[in-house]
């Protein structure tokens, strides 16, 4: 597997969406403050604190295994840089110096004497998939959240401001690049996975999770609008079940127990919002359970809605936020279909042997208990 010049430019595109969506959150906090919206405020801020600190820590964890696997000694910068939320900015420093170099000038030269040890371009599309992953975790931490609140804030004065449609717009494009791009390195990364190839089977995975996840935050948006602890509940409730679907599965993301747990939180808080494979097994029966549920509370939420006294919202305005919700879930479902069904990488393999019983595949990259579907 080669890293190329085109997986260069796209490593740089990352990093320029990574600091641009940084840069909004923060300016959307400033402007709450200043319009003394302060409880928005502090909860954009805590979203931002949430998200960074879970990848703070788990870019840490990792960088101690790389060093104790090299056999070199814990080096404490590394721990400062993390403390002051440098650590995603560090991984992207040697990754894209490292990247530049295998694309650039080291192209097809091969190290004879470590070639069976170091490959470089595998090298580097390991780090890119250190990073695609702390992404996608800071994405799903804050960027959710954080579209949820925009949404809301959105609906609740029926117009917005320029700021407030910057947030949006970057939110979605963090979301759905973090998603697509993290689907696309892992396997790329995993030497027993089939690659995701080809622009149609890359949007359609981009839209089946983009318009699955538009048609949640709404619902979950209007029915913050019925009643905010309902809605708590509701969120905090699918949170917990998540977190308990991921100890029934018993992932071995992390090697400390501590940092085990941590994962198995953000995975039930990721499981909130849209359907992963946590362990790289058959989830087909998991998923249409999953979808199914969706399907019946964004249902139930609509429903309630309309038989609600409560008027919030003229019903013209209403009709329209529900024809936005019911589309793109159906969208959502369609291409997930489409995509499942024609554009699947692994559809056409009929069996695939047991690790155990059958010939063992050497993963050495960390993400191998952790697959997005």
């Amino acid at each position: 597997m080669k890293y190329t010049k085109l997986n260069f430019m796209l490593s740089v595109l990352g990093i320029i969406i990574y600091i641009t969506d940084l840069i909004v959150d923060i300016g959307v906090s400033v402007r709450f403050f200043c319009e003394g919206r302060n409880v928005f405020g502090i909860l954009t801020v805590s979203f931002m604190l949430f998200g960074t600190l879970v990848v703070q820590c788990f870019s840490y964890s990792w960088f101690k295994a790389d060093l104790k696997k090299a056999g070199q000694e814990n080096q404490h910068c590394f721990l400062l840089l993390h403390c002051l939320q440098g650590g995603v900015f560090t991984r992207y420093w040697f990754a894209l110096k490292k990247g530049y170099h295998v694309a650039f000038k080291n192209s097809s030269k091969t190290n004879n004497f470590m070639e069976e040890q170091i490959d470089p371009h595998k090298e580097v599309i390991d780090r890119m998939t250190d990073l695609s992953m702390l992404r996608l975790f800071e994405t799903y931490l804050e960027g959710c959240p954080q579209l949820v609140l925009q949404l809301y804030t959105f609906l609740e004065h029926g117009q917005a401001n320029f700021s407030q449609y910057a947030a949006i717009t970057v939110s979605c494009c963090a979301i759905s690049w973090s998603t697509v791009d993290y689907q696309v390195a892992l396997r790329k990364s995993l030497p027993d996975k089939n690659l995701l190839n080809g622009f149609c089977p890359k949007f359609t995975y981009l839209f089946y999770k983009l318009f699955t996840l538009l048609s949640w935050m709404l619902s979950v948006v209007l029915l913050l609008f019925l009643n905010v602890k309902i809605a708590l509940f509701l969120l905090l409730f699918l949170w917990f079940l998540g977190i308990l679907w991921a100890f029934k599965k018993q992932t071995q993301f992390c090697a400390s127990i501590s940092m085990e747990l941590l994962y198995r939180v953000v995975v039930g808080f990721i499981l909130t919002f849209t359907f992963f494979n946590i362990k790289g097994q058959n989830t087909k029966c998991p998923m249409f359970c999953y979808y199914i549920v969706r399907v019946l509370a964004t249902v139930g939420i609509l429903v309630v809605f309309w038989i609600s006294p409560v008027s919030i919202f003229n019903s013209d305005y209403f009709m329209s936020i529900s024809i936005a919700v019911a589309l793109t879930l159906v969208l959502g479902i369609i291409f997930l279909i489409v995509y499942y069904g024609t554009f699947h990488p692994d559809r056409n393999e009929e069996t695939i042997p047991d690790e155990i019983d059958g010939k063992a595949v050497q993963r050495d990259c960390r993400m191998k208990y952790f697959l997005m579907e």
